[in-house]
């Protein structure tokens, strides 16, 4: 496997695992449910909301992956 494939997929990891995460509190709140805590789940995807953007400059700044250059 090569880098750029492996970044690719640890990106698409993280944002389903934050997908998850986000559907896991609207489940509690629309629950209501009181033994878990919706702001766990939220604090979780702004965790690897951060960590997804800090993935994403590290490679762009090591070449891993290029940007598109064209917007069409």
């Amino acid at each position: 496997m090569t880098t750029p494939l492996i970044v690719k997929l640890v990106l698409v990891s993280l944002l389903v695992f934050i997908i998850f995460n986000l559907g896991r509190a609207l489940f509690i709140m629309v629950k209501g449910q009181h033994q878990q805590s919706m702001s766990q789940y939220l604090g979780r995807r702004v965790l690897f909301s951060v960590v997804v953007i800090v993935v994403l400059l590290v490679a762009l700044g090591l070449g891993y992956i290029q940007p598109n250059t064209r917007p069409y």
